[in-house]
């Protein structure tokens, strides 16, 4: 379980943005978006660096916790 701080998520928007960038790279993705607490969890078989790099490509800023 990859999980990640992203300062950035702050509605529904961002959290679908989000998860639909994520289910880009793995469509078999579990993508858990917390917007109280601005993070985002991840089971995948994709490598977390691609997860990362998804999300940044979808424009949000992101680090590992």
């Amino acid at each position: 379980m990859l999980k990640l701080k992203v300062p950035d998520l702050s509605c529904g928007h961002c959290a679908g943005v989000i998860t639909k960038a994520v289910k880009a790279v793995d469509a078999n993705a579990d993508v858990k978006v917390d917007i109280a607490s601005k993070t985002v969890s991840v089971s995948s078989s994709a490598a977390g660096s691609a997860v990362s790099k998804a999300i940044e490509n979808a424009g949000y800023t992101n680090s590992a916790l």
